[in-house]
Order: structure tokens, then C-alpha cells, then sequence
């Protein structure tokens, strides 16, 4: 006699198919809501943060709270977005510049505070100054062996003794971040000729470094791909299902 082999009912392909509609609902929402409410955590400290270090500094007088039975926040970031750009115009001017460079005079005859003085405003310059020399290109290295390869970011090339003491040949720094946390790494100076140049943004770069190579640059189009996807999935699992039930 021929075995029968058993199937599986209705009821219990119809719970197969809600268990996996429901988890298809839940992972599209978790993409959608993921990154928002991330991004939304991030503004919200950074807001809280600035707030915490100039509301001391503003009299109770000029405080919303003072007058109001809850605080606004953001009040402190906008403070010191005016404070910065009033700054910014009065060293713009003749004036400005004269105070800025008598406390700069200041500064440079303390030894202690000297050196790290300087070193501060170079990095900002570095960053934020229209003139700067920030990372702007991103290359590849051959590290940490033969025929493995990590990203680094490239600034400015070595001058002084620095370039003296160095084998010949166009030396650049690079700075190789650590993954996921960029703000660490090591920084060396490197032939240009043992660098491959990519043509990629250091803003992709840094995403693909925190993200350990799991978002790939250029890779917003293929995730509104997935994603619509996982909606498609959902839809049609529900689709053959529905009949089964209906039988």
C-alpha cells in the first residue's frame, strides 16, 4: 500500500502565512522608522547638549521657562548660532582683528595654554575655513598585508624636516579611521604612488567605515529597492493565502 503523506492544512498554512506577514510588516516599518528615529535622537542630544553649556549663561530674565510652565529647547543652540555669527563680523572688520590678534599675543606667552592654542586653531582652521585643507580625497592602501586593502583619508602633504627626513619620492598624510568608531585610527605618511585614488566622497567613506561595508556607497536607491521589496513580499503572501483561507 502506498503511504499517504500527510499535509498541511489550511488552518495551518494560514498561520504559517500571518506569522510571516506580520514579520515582513514588522522589518519594513523598522526601515522606515529606524533611521528617522535615530536621526531624531542625534539632533535631539546635540540640541540638549549646546543647551546645557549656554543657558548658565543667560539670565533668568531672558529665559522662556521664566515666563513659560514648560522650557523650549533649542533656545541656547540659537543663542550661540548669533553669538558665533556676531563674532565671526566683528573679527571680519579692522577692530575685530586687532583684539583677536592682541589675545593671540596673549595667548602665545603662556606656556602652557600656547601649544594648545595652536594646535586647536589649526585643526579648526583645518575643518571649517573655506581655505582649509580637510580630508579631501579618499584612497586605498594595501593594509594590513599583501592583497588586503583599507580606506584612508588624505590631507595635507608633509613640509619642513619632516619632508627632509623622508625617503624620496611625493610623500601625503593619510589617516586610516578604525571601524565603527572613525574618531580613532592611525595617521602616517605614505608614497602617493603605493595610493590608489578613489573617485568616492569622504562623506560615503565615512558611512561605509561606521557601517563596516554593510551600506555600500551609492546604495539609497538599492535600499528603496528592498524595501519595496519587503512591501511586495508581504503583499503577495497575503495574496495566496487569502484563497487557502477562503477553501
Amino acid at each position: 500500500m502506498n503511504e499517504r503523506i500527510p499535509t498541511p492544512t489550511a488552518a495551518t498554512a494560514s498561520q504559517t502565512g500571518v506569522a510571516g506577514r506580520i514579520r515582513n510588516y514588522f522589518l519594513t516599518g523598522l526601515v522606515v522608522a529606524g533611521p528617522l528615529a535615530v536621526t531624531v535622537w542625534l539632533i535631539w542630544s546635540i540640541v540638549t547638549w549646546v543647551d546645557g553649556w549656554v543657558r548658565p549663561f543667560i539670565p533668568p530674565t531672558y529665559r522662556p521657562e521664566t515666563y513659560l510652565p514648560w522650557p523650549i529647547p533649542g533656545t541656547g543652540l540659537v543663542l550661540a548660532f548669533i553669538v558665533l555669527t556676531l563674532l565671526g563680523f566683528l573679527t571680519a572688520n579692522l577692530v575685530g582683528r586687532t583684539l583677536v590678534g592682541w589675545g593671540e599675543s596673549l595667548l602665545s606667552h603662556m606656556p602652557i595654554v600656547r601649544p594648545i592654542y595652536r594646535t586647536m586653531k589649526q585643526v579648526f582652521e583645518t575643518l571649517f575655513s573655506k581655505n582649509g585643507s580637510s580630508f579631501r580625497q579618499v584612497a586605498l592602501v594595501e593594509f594590513p598585508a599583501p592583497g588586503m586593502w583599507s580606506l584612508v583619508f588624505l590631507s595635507q602633504p608633509p613640509s619642513g624636516d619632516l619632508l627632509d627626513k623622508l625617503p624620496k619620492g611625493e610623500h601625503v598624510s593619510a589617516f586610516m579611521p578604525c571601524t565603527p568608531n572613525p574618531t580613532t585610527g592611525f595617521f602616517f605618511y605614505v608614497k602617493r604612488a603605493d595610493l590608489v585614488v578613489l573617485d568616492l566622497s569622504v562623506e560615503n567613506a565615512m558611512t561605509l567605515l561606521i557601517s563596516a561595508g554593510v551600506v555600500q556607497p551609492d546604495a539609497g536607491e538599492e535600499s528603496q529597492k528592498k524595501l519595496a521589496t519587503l512591501a511586495a513580499t508581504a503583499r503577495a503572501a497575503q495574496a495566496a493565502k487569502t484563497p487557502a483561507a477562503v477553501k
